[in-house]
């Protein structure tokens, strides 16, 4: 029987084989069905280091698990127990340190990943048709990741966590008629406790697990539509692809490598830039520490926040600027996927980039004098990009003529 690849053209799938293999393929083909999808499967040829941010963030979210899982363990969550459980760990626990170092600086650079392979999609255009989908389930774990990076934050229980605790419940506490009521579901009392950091850690803990399954979806979605590319156009023949082994199971190995040395120096030699002095002081309810921030991933929705006068304001416009990616397959109507061949969209993107830059910084700096009136132009901006700029440019930008197919673009650059 054969099958239709992602070149349009047929493709006869691996034979089952011989022995005690054979024998269970023909009964459970999982042995087959891993080699179609892994090992022959045919992606563009022409996928530069961009595309190595898939593989790193799949390495690194089974890092945290299994990290995450061992840290658990030794870990109680009680306002009065979280603290102390956390420094037994680092400083009792037979190599504790190393895995909350490891799992610390995991979260930190998986969200920065994260932060890279949106950019892709956003530049070469990989939401647009076929690929909806795709960039939905991506944007579901964009936020299923933000609210497990939160949940864990919480959980050390020093003074930025508590006190980062409290600005967020504020804020939800702030939603006209049911703020009150969001605010205890958060809470689970009258203030922050027990009851809030039990919820948090079980928040935590399934929460990522329920990313795997949703990166579970958004793999085979991948592997239903195809991979985008860096033109933007489909493959027609097999010369515009490649065998997923042994071309990017390399590529995929060296990016690998190189993000484990930009891991390892943090984790040993720069663990400071990714940790907040702070939050190494037990949480003291009595006690406001004299800058109160998130963690530099949330720093743009929290300059947003910031820059909105009223609490309510703030809170709607930050979820709006996730909320408006979701749209975006629908408010770029471009036949032109690749921002490589659309003038007006690559300016506009890196300007939505410095955008975003300036919104941490406004954050950063709590939106204060001359920051509030930066964090309320960029975020003008990064609104008018999506709901202006693109379905205007959709209409008048001039594109640069696309190449006839893959295998002759990668021909002519060579």
């Amino acid at each position: 029987m054969k099958t239709p690849d992602h070149t349009g053209e047929c493709s006869t799938p691996a034979s089952t084989g011989s022995g005690l293999t054979g024998w269970i393929d023909r009964r459970l083909p999982v042995i087959s069905a891993f080699r179609a999808e892994y090992i022959d499967f045919r992606m563009p040829r022409n996928l530069n280091w961009l595309w190595n941010f898939g593989a790193i963030l799949t390495v690194v979210l089974l890092l945290m698990l299994a990290t995450g899982t061992f840290l658990a363990m030794n870990y109680t969550p009680t306002s009065a127990g979280a603290f102390a459980s956390v420094e037994a760990i680092d400083r009792q626990l037979s190599g504790g340190w190393l895995l909350r170092a490891m799992h610390m600086t995991g979260a930190n650079l998986f969200l920065a990943a994260l932060y890279i392979h949106l950019f892709r999609g956003l530049y070469y255009g990989s939401y647009k048709a076929p690929r909806e989908i795709l960039w939905l389930t991506g944007l579901i774990l964009l936020v299923m990741v933000m609210a497990t990076a939160f949940a864990g934050y919480m959980l050390p229980w020093g003074q930025m966590s508590y006190w980062g605790a409290d600005v967020i419940t504020k804020a939800v506490g702030a939603v006209p008629l049911i703020g009150d009521t969001l605010e205890h579901v958060l809470t689970g009392s009258d203030h922050l406790g027990d009851v809030f950091l039990h919820r948090f850690f079980v928040l935590h803990f399934l929460l990522a697990f329920l990313v795997v399954a949703v990166v579970g979806l958004h793999v085979a979605a991948v592997h239903f539509s195809g991979s985008n590319n860096p033109l933007g156009i489909e493959p027609k023949t097999k010369k515009d692809t490649l065998t997923f082994h042994p071309y990017y199971t390399t590529k995929d190995l060296v990016g690998l490598l190189i993000f484990a040395l930009v891991f390892s120096a943090l984790m040993f030699f720069w663990p400071g830039i990714l940790t907040e002095a702070a939050n190494y002081a037990p949480a003291d309810p009595m006690h406001t520490p004299a800058d109160i921030e998130p963690e530099w991933y949330f720093l743009p929705y929290y300059g947003l926040l910031q820059s909105v006068p009223s609490k309510f304001g703030g809170l709607v416009i930050s979820a709006a600027s996730l909320l408006v990616l979701f749209a975006l397959p629908w408010l770029d109507r471009s036949p032109v996927r690749s921002a490589r061949f659309r003038p007006i969209c690559r300016v506009g993107l890196f300007g939505l980039v410095a955008a975003f830059v300036l919104l941490a910084a406004a954050g950063k700096h709590h939106a204060e004098g001359g920051w509030m009136l930066v964090g309320r132009l960029a975020g003008l901006y990064y609104f008018a990009y999506f709901l202006v700029l693109l379905p205007l440019a959709s209409r008048i930008e001039k594109t640069r003529p696309l190449p006839s197919s893959i295998a002759a673009a990668t021909q002519g650059d060579a």
